[in-house]
């Protein structure tokens, strides 16, 4: 056998056994320091904790499910009351996202252990999960509609259901702007980082849907 031979083979195994071994070594979870700070070893069992969070944005979350969710009921008046192709259109996507987006909240919220909705005083002993969230006068928020333009709608038809709906939900849009708005310029709050993307889609996306909503009802945007 070759002198070289040997010394590849042992070149070899050195190199087998390194590779085995940091395979089987713990994974290494470094912590960057803050500025002008040294990183960390943190331990393998180290595990990820959630960011914190303000109690707006707790309140934003809990607020966006009941405006949401008077959206979807809103929609949810289209198929018996208008042929217009384009707002069924525009009402199936509406009840699409926000359904979604309604479930993603709802997820965000139990994460962290707080309730889907907020306190009510004197209400405390209710059961809410049979309330329809969407058309109490009391926990309206910015935009919403009211009972009385609610029925007006569910009573329209044909072109004046389109005109009801358009200004309606428009109006609806421009008050979960609002409620991002407030969120953002509350000290502290919107930090998450979950809840910032969301907020922000949340704002792209219903100016989109008012510019078109605008473009249906003969609005200039």
């Amino acid at each position: 056998m070759s002198k070289n031979f040997i010394i590849f083979a042992a070149f070899i195994f050195a190199l087998t056994f390194s590779v085995g071994a940091q395979q089987t070594e713990s994974p290494v979870i470094v912590q960057p320091g803050a500025p002008g700070q040294p990183t960390k070893t943190l331990p393998a069992t180290t595990r990820a904790k959630l960011p914190p969070r303000s109690k707006k944005d707790v309140e934003f979350m809990q607020g966006m499910i009941m405006h949401h969710a008077q959206a979807v009921v809103m929609t949810a008046l289209i198929g018996e009351r208008t042929e217009n192709k384009e707002i069924r259109l525009l009402g199936a996507r509406i009840s699409q996202s926000q359904t979604d987006e309604m479930n993603f909240m709802k997820r965000w919220l139990k994460a962290r252990n707080e309730p889907l909705m907020p306190p009510m005083p004197g209400m405390e002993d209710m059961d809410m999960s049979d309330m329809d969230m969407s058309s109490h006068n009391h926990m309206l928020m910015p935009g919403m509609l009211t009972k009385k333009q609610l029925e007006a709608l569910k009573n329209a038809k044909g072109a004046s259901f389109d005109k009801l709906f358009l200004s309606g939900m428009i109006q609806h849009h421009t008050g979960a702007l609002t409620m991002v708005e407030e969120m953002f310029e509350t000290a502290g709050a919107g930090q998450d980082a979950e809840l910032f993307n969301f907020a922000t889609d949340v704002d792209s996306g219903q100016r989109a849907e008012i510019r078109i909503m605008q473009t249906l009802s003969g609005e200039k945007p």
